[in-house]
């Protein structure tokens, strides 16, 4: 029996798969629960609409993504910030004062969460900030820290 997985299950697959399973799995332990509907007709065409619509979002998002990409490829953004003795910073430079910068200086918003550090900046410098804007897109920003005056 064909079925379309309304949530994920395990070792048969994700939620909006359709797979084929036995007959007694589908109408004793599936479709009680609901975990899926049977693959036919309205449901079939419904499921079809959902992927298309989804697609073309997916799409769109990645059309943005590298629109940004390009805007943001290569380019510095710089931070002034409080030091003390040594160059060392009194706080430090953690993702979202970068995403700040970034929508500051280059007119770009990039969610925090997409920029990686491996660890918030603490000195005075030049460091690589890579930013992931899409599962397909990532670009790397230069990230210039100096002494506030």
């Amino acid at each position: 029996m064909k079925i379309i997985l309304q949530q994920d299950v395990a070792k048969l697959g994700k939620e909006g798969e359709v797979v084929t399973v036995a007959d007694g799995y589908a109408r004793n332990f599936l479709l009680p629960r609901n975990l899926a509907v049977t693959a036919s007709g309205g449901a079939l065409k419904t499921h079809q609409r959902r992927i298309a619509a989804t697609e073309a979002r997916d799409s769109q998002i990645k059309a943005q993504a590298d629109k940004d990409a390009e805007t943001l490829n290569e380019k510095t953004v710089k931070i002034a910030a409080q030091s003390g003795s040594g160059d060392r910073l009194y706080g430090s430079i953690t993702t979202q004062d970068i995403a700040d910068a970034i929508k500051r200086d280059l007119g770009v918003a990039v969610d925090k969460r997409k920029i990686h550090l491996a660890n918030p900046i603490k000195a005075l410098g030049t460091f690589t900030a890579p930013i992931k804007l899409h599962k397909d897109v990532s670009v790397a920003v230069t990230v210039e820290v100096n002494k506030a005056a």
